[in-house]
């Protein structure tokens, strides 16, 4: 069995990728921003700073910068989520059968810190996690593998004793270049195909009832 378990957050633990995408439709209403979505799609699981360069004109992040924009965005997204926000089918149910195995958890997010409490919290499953990495405690959001190697580092295991659960091709690859033992990717922000042909998970779920005991051990 693997002795730890990392979670990304952002389409893994809740399925919120539709809430993003209105809360960013808000967001860039205020700014005049137009033609967001398709460069929005090429920035799921990369951080803040990462999207947002991504998706507004330099003139819009010099007038107020990376971090209040950033914020601005978060609160609008925590604001309609959160009447609506619920976990992962089946999450709860491995999360109980990850503890009764001795296999510890935590949550490796490239989302900033405010949003991961939300949720842990909202939903009900904080006590389950023994770490909370998120995107403005490292340098480098993912792909790159701080957050993962970070995560790993604060259970006191190595990145191979993990399962990694992922959903985003910037999340895999980020846990691939970590050395993750186990990669298991959730087919909720990205179509199955997409995933088959685009990323480099060991197995592909619906959701969290799938998950068996052979992809932790």
């Amino acid at each position: 069995m693997k002795k730890a378990a990392l979670f990304d957050m952002d389409g893994t633990l809740v399925d919120n990728t539709p809430a993003h995408i209105r809360a960013f439709e808000i967001f860039c209403d205020r700014y005049g921003v137009r033609n967001w979505k398709e460069r929005l799609s090429q920035g799921f699981g990369m951080g803040n700073d990462d999207i947002m360069r991504l998706i507004l004109p330099e003139e819009v992040i010099a007038s107020r910068g990376l971090q209040a924009l950033a914020d601005e965005k978060e609160a609008i997204y925590r604001e309609i989520y959160a009447p609506e926000i619920r976990p992962v089918a089946g999450l709860r149910d491995l999360l109980l059968r990850l503890r009764a195995l001795g296999i510890r958890c935590a949550v490796g997010s490239s989302g900033c810190r405010a949003n991961v409490d939300f949720v842990l919290e909202r939903c009900g499953i904080a006590g389950f996690f023994d770490a909370r990495i998120s995107g403005d405690a490292v340098t480098r959001c993912k792909p790159d593998p701080e957050i993962y190697l970070k995560a790993a580092e604060a259970l006191d295991v190595t990145p191979g004793e993990c399962i990694v659960f992922e959903d985003a091709k910037a999340g895999i690859e980020a846990a691939r270049r970590a050395g993750a033992g186990r990669i298991v990717a959730l087919a909720t922000t990205l179509p199955r195909e997409t995933l088959l042909a685009e990323a480099d998970a060991d197995r592909i779920v619906d959701d969290f009832t799938q998950v068996t005991d052979a992809d932790l051990a």
